[in-house]
C-alpha cells in the first residue's frame, strides 16, 4: 500500500515544478558559498524534466539524495537550507510530499540569509503560495497534515519541527489542507 504522501504519479509531476522553483529562488545562497559544487542546480533541472515527463520516477528516487549531501560541504546555515530544499525538491519524484519541505527548507534559508529582515520566512512563503497554481494547490491537499502520518517526510521527524513544520503547517492551512490554528 502506497503512503498518502506518495501522491499519484501525474501529481508528482505538477507538484515537482514549483518545488523546483521554491529551491531555485535561494539557490543562489548555496552557489555563493560552493560555486563548483553543482549538484543542487542538477537536481533542480532534474526536478523539472521529472516534471516534463523526461525522466522516469524510477531512475530519479536513486539520485533523491545527492543534492541534500551538498549541505554538508556549506558552513553557512542558509546555503545549507537552500541544497536541501534543492534535495527535497528532487525528492518529489519519490513522494508528493517532499515538495512541502522545499518550500519549508527555502523559506528557511530565505529567513536565515535576512536576519535583519523579520518578514523574510514570511515573505519567502507568500511568494511560494502565490506561485501555486489550482493544480498544484489541489494535489497537495490531497496530503495528510504535517505530523499526523508517520510513512513518509511529513511524518514525525524533521520536517514536522521547528522552522520546517512551521512553515509547511502554514502552506497547508493557506491552501485549505488542514484548519488553520486559531489562538
Amino acid at each position: 500500500m502506497l503512503s498518502p504522501q506518495s501522491l499519484s504519479e501525474a501529481d508528482r509531476r505538477l507538484v515537482a515544478l514549483w518545488a523546483a522553483d521554491c529551491a531555485e529562488r535561494v539557490l543562489v545562497l548555496f552557489e555563493t558559498e560552493a560555486p563548483t559544487d553543482d549538484r543542487p542546480r542538477d537536481a533542480i533541472d532534474r526536478t523539472r524534466a521529472f516534471a516534463r515527463g523526461e525522466l522516469d520516477a524510477v531512475g530519479e528516487i536513486r539520485r533523491r539524495f545527492v543534492a541534500g549531501r551538498a549541505a554538508n560541504g556549506v558552513d553557512s546555515p542558509a546555503a545549507a537550507a537552500a541544497a536541501r530544499s534543492a534535495g527535497q525538491a528532487a525528492g518529489v519524484a519519490h513522494m508528493g510530499a517532499h515538495a512541502l519541505g522545499a518550500a519549508a527548507y527555502a523559506a528557511k534559508a530565505a529567513g536565515l540569509a535576512a536576519p535583519d529582515r523579520p518578514m523574510a520566512l514570511s515573505d519567502e512563503i507568500a511568494w511560494q503560495l502565490d506561485h501555486m497554481d489550482a493544480r498544484v494547490r489541489a494535489a497537495l491537499q490531497q496530503l495528510p497534515s504535517v505530523g499526523e502520518d508517520s510513512a513518509g517526510p511529513l511524518g514525525s521527524g524533521l520536517l514536522s519541527s521547528g522552522v520546517l513544520g512551521s512553515s509547511i503547517r502554514t502552506l497547508q492551512a493557506a491552501i485549505g489542507a488542514v484548519s488553520p490554528v486559531l489562538p
